[in-house]
């Protein structure tokens, strides 16, 4: 199996059976990742460096408009997909075996996780994993310290208080707040 084709499988949900060749690649894949982000992470960059180590990072061109203050942290990296005028601050951690989609003009807060990833629930069967792709729509802010788990996904325009913890979908133009994240107003452009 290539690096393309388990991307795909681990996109299309597949269940990544622990200790398998498909584990073994995914593992080789993450130490690439963990290189990538060891050099992003180290010192100082201009925005076109960190540009350039996103690109190599997602194995695809971030475009100009793109924005990061790192630290920055990814466990796989390849399935990551960033849209134009995006800003990830900093101390983010992106588990995208199952695959991240982030729309345009959105902002992703300080140490904000975003996880792609539920092992299986049988003890039995505790390596294995189950990948589940997160999809944040466009012009999403997520607030500080919020986690996305697997299978959400953020409609357009919304909010993300921080500190929550999204478990569910958030529709769009919505404010979600909480543990877990309840949607408790619609957007308001006047507030």
């Amino acid at each position: 199996m290539t690096t393309e084709q388990l991307n795909e499988y681990m996109l299309s949900g597949n269940k990544v059976k622990g200790l398998s060749a498909e584990h073994r690649l995914m593992h080789e894949v993450s130490e690439e990742a963990r290189k990538i982000t060891a050099q992003l992470n180290s010192g100082y960059h201009t925005q076109e460096q960190i540009r350039s180590l996103m690109s190599l990072l997602t194995g695809k061109a971030v475009d100009e408009s793109f924005g990061m203050f790192p630290p920055f942290y990814s466990d796989y990296g390849r399935n990551i997909t960033v849209g134009k005028d995006v800003f990830i601050n900093s101390g983010c951690c992106f588990q995208d075996q199952g695959g991240i989609e982030i729309g345009d003009g959105s902002l992703i807060g300080q140490q904000v996780v975003i996880a792609t990833l539920n092992h299986s629930l049988d003890p039995a069967d505790r390596q294995s994993m189950l990948p589940a792709k997160v999809v944040i729509g466009k012009n999403v802010w997520i607030g500080a310290h919020a986690t996305i788990l697997p299978g959400v996904t953020i409609g357009d325009n919304s909010v993300i208080g921080a500190g929550a913890v999204v478990n569910r979908n958030i529709p769009a133009d919505s404010v979600a707040v909480g543990v877990p994240a309840k949607v408790v107003r619609k957007v308001d452009g006047d507030r």
